[in-house]
């Protein structure tokens, strides 16, 4: 009998990578990310890079308090980073009115955010000088 199954540490990673499985078995593209998902699936990507270099770790190491403290401290420092980039996201929302990041939202779906062309490409712009 085919069975599917989700590891995660919290409920909220649980959540992701139900809901990439579920993206790819409708077939939708996973291009289409907004800044929010792009910033939480890629912390969510950093804690899954912490998890694996940590069980790749001999056992007596991987074991040892030191590994185990600095992984924790990697996680809260990818969760803190992501709050921070999307409280960010809300400050630009909220001091420019809507001019520059717009908060759109459907029912049933969760807050995300469009940048208006002409930003992102001055953004762009100024990242890469």
């Amino acid at each position: 009998m085919p069975s599917v199954t989700f590891e995660g540490e919290t409920h909220g990673e649980i959540v992701v990578k139900v809901r990439r499985w579920l993206a790819s078995v409708d077939g939708q593209e996973e291009g289409g990310l907004t800044a929010a998902e792009a910033v939480t699936q890629g912390a969510e990507l950093t804690k899954d890079a912490l998890r694996i270099i940590a069980s790749a770790a001999p056992e007596p190491v991987a074991q040892s308090d030191l590994v185990k403290g600095l992984t924790n401290m990697g996680y809260k420092a990818t969760d803190a980073t992501r709050s921070a980039v999307i409280a960010g996201l809300d400050s630009i929302e909220e001091m420019t009115g809507g001019g520059v990041v717009h908060q759109a939202s459907d029912v049933g779906r969760r807050v995300v955010w469009q940048m208006n062309t002409s930003m992102a490409k001055q953004l762009l712009r100024s990242l890469r000088s």
